[in-house]
């Protein structure tokens, strides 16, 4: 007989609860958004061209790529090396470093150095700083 006081926890499935929550909610904001405002938001997309001028398409479309490798990299890394968050650490060191390259307005050696450091010293303190100090779980 199960006791009101007895608390399983499936750990497989445990961490997706927030993600599928917050992706609800924003989903059922997000319509109310488009049921109330549809006229606006439809003659705003009538009014403005596609791609505005200026816009920096290899910034843009380099993000959304360098994005996607890094949550691809993470799950992966994770997989291979479960329960100690280094799927967040080795895949964040070289995410950092190509965006920092990527958004960075001409390279020199002081530059590259230091986004180098960035890259390196940033994930290593912010993977000790939840996984050690705040003991939460890293994919």
């Amino acid at each position: 007989m199960l006791s009101f006081f007895d608390v399983t926890v499936d750990f497989d499935r445990s961490h997706l609860i927030f993600p599928i929550l917050v992706s609800a909610v924003l989903a059922v904001l997000g319509a109310v958004i488009l049921a109330t405002r549809r006229a606006e938001i439809g003659a705003a997309l009538a009014a403005t061209p596609r791609w505005p001028a200026g816009t920096d398409r290899m910034r843009l479309f380099g993000t959304v790529v360098l994005v996607i490798i890094y949550f691809l990299a993470m799950e992966r890394i994770g997989r291979a090396i479960p329960n100690r968050g280094f799927g967040f650490l080795f895949a964040s060191a070289p995410f950092v470093l190509a965006i920092s390259l990527l958004y960075m307005h001409g390279l020199s050696r002081r530059r590259v150095i230091i986004a180098v450091l960035n890259a390196v010293i940033a994930p290593l303190v912010v993977w000790f700083i939840l996984s050690s100090l705040f003991n939460i779980s890293l994919p």
